[in-house]
């Protein structure tokens, strides 16, 4: 399965982003109306500059209180962005978030956004792709 497919299987192709210059706290709040793990950091909307997940957030809490939520985004973002395309194949995809142990990753196309993926959409798509090759082998067996 392509990360294009999974993208369009989510239903929207909305991409939450919060400026470099925004505080933490609106970062927090943001994360926590729309029941979200990550906003992409952009001032464009266009191009990641980093991403701050409520990880990124929760960590900081523990170690420095609650201090944190003064300080901007970009003081507490990962500047270092994975992206992949959508021409990419789930699978690979997944092993790289895995692997790098990061739930979230931007769709690029033609140097711009279109899009953002979870691990828990790349694994909700193998699943259902699991599901479906059990169907089907079933159905040879059966005589379907």
């Amino acid at each position: 399965m392509l990360v294009r497919q999974i993208l369009k299987s989510k239903g929207s192709d909305e991409v939450l982003t919060i400026p470099p210059d925004a505080t933490v706290a609106e970062a927090a709040r943001i994360l926590s109306e729309r029941r979200i793990g990550c906003l992409v950091v952009s001032r464009d909307g266009a191009r990641p500059e980093g991403v701050i997940s409520e990880r990124d957030i929760v960590r900081e809490m523990g170690r420095r209180g609650p201090e944190c939520f003064a300080e901007t985004v970009a003081e507490m973002m990962t500047e270092a962005v994975q992206t992949c395309s959508g021409d990419e194949q789930a699978d690979d995809v997944l092993t790289r978030m895995t692997e790098g142990r990061f739930r979230h990753l931007p769709v690029m196309e033609d140097g711009r956004m279109v899009g953002l993926i979870s691990i828990g959409d790349v694994v909700k798509a193998r699943l259902s792709e699991l599901a479906m090759e059990r169907d089907a082998l079933e159905g040879m067996i059966v005589g379907r």
